[in-house]
């Protein structure tokens, strides 16, 4: 998301980092490049010209024009105001109430809203720690009810019987008492969908808002629709008592201009965005963090938090112990790229790394199956090769080649990079082992990335886990390097 603006900003930012002064010339034909690209980024015209309007009033001030690097001063002033438009803080929902909090999800038919319903209840109901029950009130819609049945099976979430003939308000009345009689803490109310705005819609709406007394009015868009998406929300907004946004499908969405619009347009806040189409593919949306990933600063604390949800906590511990006595052999390999494949692949992680643009870019253009190839080269191979892989002479490498569907030469670079990531190992057992590695982070705190990121890029705090790196992440550069990708990938990157 946001790649077309990112990259049309980051190139105006690099030319003012490269000069040692600037002049209010310079900061203004700046922002004109600005104002632009987020034209381009299908940005509305109203926040665009509040947007350069107050950044050009900051950015030609005399602390700015006089400072020793005036450059990172304006990409500071502009990294501040994209935070502020985008909601300046992150918004929870508000679940601590007498239960159950009810939370009523709207939309347009073909957002994504049924989808998001079981997305939201499954991260309720695995992070929040909170007993979920979801209810279809989309009559209208054929096998709508049925389809979030479906979905609430594999989000291992209750959903509420389906009761032939039952109208909405009906159906909210018998799920609000259904919640209070077994006990569920949070009730998700999936409202029925129109290819339009309509009167009849807004008032089942009212009438199902006014039988359940939501505590949450969450309205999902298709942040494709670009300016669709903002005209959608501020028609709700006029009609609707909303507390929030939520953008699907934002992994799709290059230019990101719904995204930028959607607070100034609407006044509310966008809790949450679709990453993807998978049932656990539903982010919290932190505007401080979307404001690094577009302006190339990276967001290591998602990536941190994205790891410790997608790494199974027996594989790690395994894992560790074996590292641990510097074993490390094509299943353990083989291990590391499938936990990359959870996270999301290596785009989703090279545009979550500080300085990782340009590996970002590389991965654009080259093939997404990388990982796959390299998982199918070590599976064609044998028991006894994958634990020794020194035993891979030419004829069996050929053998493997052939049963992979690659070439010899993609299987001797899986080998050399195993051979580099071995010796990392190695290396980290000489040193005292993973526990000493972790002391060494737990001294210095976040000191070994300072320099690495740009400031206030990390919390003051630390990120979660800072003394092991990401769990299940190997990396080779030692203490300097904890979020490297593994030795000899970073290098397949760059060709």
């Amino acid at each position: 998301m946001f790649d077309s603006l990112s990259d049309r900003l980051g190139s105006v930012f690099e030319r003012l980092r490269g000069r040692g002064a600037l002049n209010e010339e310079d900061v203004r034909a700046a922002m004109r490049e600005v104002r632009v690209a987020l034209l381009e980024a299908d940005v509305a015209l109203p926040v665009v010209r509040s947007f350069v309007d107050q950044v050009t009033a900051k950015a030609v001030g005399v602390q700015v024009l006089r400072s020793v690097t005036p450059g990172q001063q304006v990409v500071k002033i502009v990294n501040d105001a994209l935070v502020e438009l985008l909601g300046a803080e992150n918004s929870e929902l508000r679940l601590d109430v007498t239960p159950p909090a009810v939370v009523m999800m709207v939309g347009l038919q073909g957002s994504g809203k049924t989808t998001t319903t079981a997305k939201l209840a499954r991260r309720i109901q695995k992070q929040e720690r909170r007993k979920v029950l979801m209810a279809s009130l989309d009559v209208n819609r054929p096998a709508a009810q049925e389809q979030l049945a479906v979905l609430g099976k594999q989000a291992e979430v209750a959903t509420l019987p389906v009761v032939p003939g039952q109208q909405p308000v009906d159906i909210a009345r018998r799920a609000l008492q259904a919640a209070r009689l077994q006990g569920f803490d949070v009730l998700l109310l999936d409202t029925a969908g129109r290819l339009g705005v309509d009167e009849a819609l807004m008032s089942e709406m009212a009438a199902v808002a006014a039988a359940s007394s939501p505590h949450e009015t969450l309205l999902v868009v298709d942040a494709l629709t670009g300016q669709d998406a903002v005209n959608v929300a501020r028609s709700f907004s006029e009609r609707v008592e909303l507390s929030g946004v939520v953008l699907t499908r934002m992994d799709g969405d290059a230019r990101g201009g719904a995204a930028l619009s959607m607070r100034a347009v609407t006044g509310k806040p966008i809790k949450f965005v679709g990453t993807g189409e998978a049932i656990d593919r539903l982010e919290a949306f932190h505007p401080e963090r979307v404001a690094g990933r577009i302006l190339g600063m990276g967001d290591v604390v998602s990536l941190v938090e994205r790891a410790a949800q997608t790494i199974e906590a027996d594989e790690a511990e395994a894992m560790a112990r074996k590292l641990a006595k510097g074993g490390f052999d094509m299943d353990d390999m083989r291990a590391q790229f499938r936990q990359m494949q959870r996270m999301g692949g290596l785009g989703a992680l090279a545009g979550m790394m500080p300085g990782m643009k340009a590996a970002k870019g590389a991965v654009a253009g080259m093939d997404p199956k990388l990982l796959t190839r390299m998982d199918a080269i070590i599976g064609s191979m044998t028991a006894g090769e994958r634990a020794k892989p020194e035993l891979m002479n030419a004829r069996r490498r050929i053998r493997v080649a052939k049963g992979s569907g690659t070439t010899v030469q993609d299987v001797n670079r899986l080998l050399k990079m195993h051979q580099e990531m071995a010796g990392a190992m190695k290396k980290i057992k000489k040193m005292g082992g993973l526990g000493k590695l972790a002391a060494m982070f737990g001294k210095g705190g976040m000191g070994a990335l300072e320099g690495l990121v740009p400031p206030g890029a990390l919390p003051k705090s630390g990120l979660p886990g800072a003394g092991g790196g990401l769990p299940g992440m190997p990396g080779a550069g030692g203490a300097g390097a904890p979020f490297n990708l593994p030795p000899g990938l970073d290098k397949i990157l760059k060709k």
